[in-house]
């Protein structure tokens, strides 16, 4: 079927913008999911009939064949910042990668893109950053000619980064600095992620291609803070912490995590032992491949996105102005 593109998790924060931005390039979209019930809003981000909802595990190869037959691109967004239970980095960003690949493959799919971050790396000493790196490899193994993406820090309405750090500055006088605050990011918007996507599943120029996402500019992990905290009108202690002392925090977190899993409860702790390792790499673009100004895409500035959904921690919320929050960090 010509102009059908499968976008596996395509219900997440990223695959909704890359889903929205296909659709209105016309294409007829995929979207491939472990629970179609709870994506039933994804039919709202087209036309009437443009897309579609199927079934879809990154295990089963048959749910995949079923959910690629017929498509003509399709663009993997599995993924996990941390592992819990069998949601593993190994098991998504591995095998599930070379899962999808080859049921493409046989599905007869010419155009696959991968979803991959910054800093992959085969040698990594974090076990996130290397499997990204086997991921990116297995696809490539079965597709040379694939896409690969990879971003730096992706924010935007539904975030895990802005929304965690301005949730915990709610209820904590002190942030952690990992490291001392340091390490570099930069961050990039996940509408323009969601228009690189659709590119890349598209436009021919685009095969074979590596892009690194990175924003208009580069921050410190200090500077986010610090620009979270003066958006929502809050003084709060940045405390930095050593990287020994910041180990011992993820290893609070994963344990954390762990005991989540019993409990069925959430446990707040801002980073695992394996996001510590992450940490002592700057997540910024290398330079050495194309990116979204090649993609035709201007980045856009975290200051002009930031306001538009961190209002809700302010006091006051959307209709507290600039200079109430000003006296509020007072």
């Amino acid at each position: 079927m010509q102009n059908l593109v499968t976008v596996f998790g395509g219900s997440g924060f990223i695959g909704a913008q890359a889903v929205r931005q296909l659709a209105k390039s016309g294409w007829r979209i995929r979207v491939a999911v472990r629970n179609p019930a709870k994506a039933y809003a994804m039919r709202l981000h087209g036309d009437v009939g443009q897309i579609d909802i199927v079934q879809a595990n990154i295990r089963n190869e048959a749910s995949l064949r079923r959910a690629l037959a017929g498509a003509t691109a399709s663009v993997n967004l599995v993924g996990v910042l941390k592992e819990t239970g069998r949601q593993g980095f190994q098991a998504l960003q591995v095998m599930g990668a070379r899962n999808v690949a080859a049921a493409a493959k046989a599905e007869g799919v010419t155009r696959v893109v991968q979803m991959s971050a910054i800093g992959a790396d085969a040698d990594s000493e974090s076990k996130y950053a290397r499997t990204k790196a086997q991921g990116e490899a297995a696809v490539r193994e079965i597709y040379p000619d694939a896409v690969v993406v990879r971003p730096s820090i992706v924010f935007g309405p539904d975030d895990d980064f802005f929304n965690r750090f301005a949730a915990m500055a709610q209820i904590s006088p002190v942030l952690p600095l990992i490291g001392g605050g340091h390490t570099r990011f930069q961050p990039v918007f996940v509408g323009d992620v969601g228009k690189a996507l659709a590119v890349a599943a598209t436009a021919p120029e685009a095969a074979g291609q590596t892009y690194e996402l990175g924003g208009p500019a580069a921050f410190t992990f200090r500077q986010l803070l610090e620009l979270m905290l003066s958006e929502i009108g809050k003084r709060r202690v940045l405390l930095p912490l050593p990287w020994p002392a910041a180990s011992l925090l993820g290893a609070a977190g994963d344990a954390a995590d762990g005991l989540a899993g019993v409990i069925g409860a959430s446990l707040s702790i801002p980073v695992t032992a394996d996001q510590v390792i992450l940490l002592k790499s700057d997540n910024v673009v290398s330079g050495a491949y194309p990116g979204l100004t090649e993609l035709g895409i201007t980045p856009t500035t975290l200051e002009a996105v930031l306001p538009s959904y961190l209002y809700r921690f302010r006091k006051g919320g959307q209709y507290a102005d600039q200079e109430d929050r000003e006296l509020a960090a007072v």
